[in-house]
């Protein structure tokens, strides 16, 4: 066994995702996902429940957590507000502020917090660390983090722009510099985490200077059942016109919207499949996830001024070549020049899918946001 390991935690609301690293090989020796927590008629009732579910599984596996060097557990959390931004050793009074926080991001640090009680209640003896969505982008330049609302109104309510999927940002971007072989600070990125949750940023010498999502992660790209970037008039008119609360509003905005709202499927597989049948809804939500990705990509080359690499990351920008293309496609005269050949072939490995003459380099970089998080909590015990 490893001299040291950490158990890194992703607690969500319906899910419990886990993963056991060894932080120096970045070897990964278990991982799995307890799903359908508190669901009707399912078996696992509460996050102990599924905590407990975890620990049989890894020794299903044969991993003993007493015996295999455990250092730490990490524990992933999305709003760390204006209070915390870098990773945190947990005791009462952090998950006191974190329960705090929880009117900042309703959907992801109550069960954040959940998660972190039972694994302390069962792993009492090793520290348990707090890492940080928002932590990239807390030193974010005031002229991108800043709202032009009421300054009163917004310094009372910490309303600014925090940002999200930052430890992804911030490894994937670490990750650039490396297989370029050149040094974080002589490089200035554009990194474009796609997920079903998806964010830009743009990374000056290895400093974010700005990002896509905002006080929430509602706000930028389309994404797959949020809307990004809206005119926040529409909450005001749907309140006055449809009678609709603000928590159905909200709903909408979060849960029936981007392309599932717009084409009533979020998989990348299934949406291509239905473009290829003449579904126009389909082409249509593809169309306007793709316009708005090139809009954030525009926007980032005038805010870095000069741009060196271009990164795609996470589930659709690690798979699916077609959004790659369609994004970047056109852009010769900005400096970026896409290879089809390369951009089409598969791999779990980092790649360069730009031409070798295209004045920025275009990389598909996998990212780790555990091995980050497990390497984050050595670094603070």
């Amino acid at each position: 066994m490893p001299d040291r390991t950490v158990l890194v935690i992703n607690s969500g609301s319906s899910s419990l995702k886990y993963q056991l690293i060894e932080p120096d090989s970045g070897n990964s020796l278990a991982d799995g996902i307890v799903e359908r927590i508190g669901e009707p008629s399912s078996p696992v009732a509460d996050h102990d429940a599924a905590l407990r579910k975890a620990f049989d599984q890894l020794a299903h596996a044969g991993i003993d957590l007493k015996a295999c060097g455990l250092a730490a557990v990490g524990h992933r959390v999305v709003h760390g507000g204006a209070t915390f931004y870098q990773p945190t050793v947990i005791d009462d009074a952090v998950i006191a502020k974190l329960d705090q926080l929880s009117v900042l991001a309703p959907l992801h640090n109550p069960p954040a917090v959940q998660g972190i009680q039972v694994a302390r209640k069962m792993l009492p003896d090793v520290p348990h660390v707090a890492v940080f969505d928002t932590a990239f982008f807390h030193d974010l330049p005031a002229a991108a983090a800043t709202y032009a609302i009421d300054r009163e109104v917004a310094r009372k309510w910490r309303i600014r722009r925090y940002g999200f999927h930052g430890t992804s940002h911030q490894y994937v971007s670490q990750q650039a510099a490396a297989f370029l072989s050149r040094p974080l600070e002589d490089l200035n990125q554009i990194v474009l985490h796609l997920g079903n949750g998806a964010s830009a940023s743009a990374i000056a010498a290895g400093r974010a200077v700005d990002t896509s999502m905002g006080l929430t992660p509602l706000e930028g790209l389309v994404m797959g059942s949020r809307s990004g970037d809206i005119d926040p008039g529409v909450i005001g008119y749907l309140c006055r016109a449809a009678q609709m609360s603000v928590d159905e509003i909200e709903s909408v905005l979060n849960e029936r919207s981007g392309l599932l709202g717009l084409a009533g499927e979020r998989d990348f597989r299934q949406l291509h499949q239905m473009i290829e049948s003449g579904d126009k809804a389909a082409q249509l939500a593809y169309d306007v996830f793709v316009h708005r990705l090139r809009k954030y990509v525009g926007a980032y080359l005038a805010v870095l001024g000069h741009t060196d690499v271009v990164s795609f990351t996470a589930g659709v920008g690690e798979h699916v070549a077609s959004v790659r293309c369609d994004a970047l496609s056109g852009l010769a005269g900005l400096g970026i020049e896409i290879d089809e050949a390369r951009n089409t072939q598969s791999g779990k490995e980092a790649r360069r899918i730009s031409t070798d003459g295209s004045p920025i380099a275009v990389l598909v970089i996998p990212t780790n946001e555990e091995l980050a998080i497990a390497r984050d909590c050595l670094q603070v015990i």
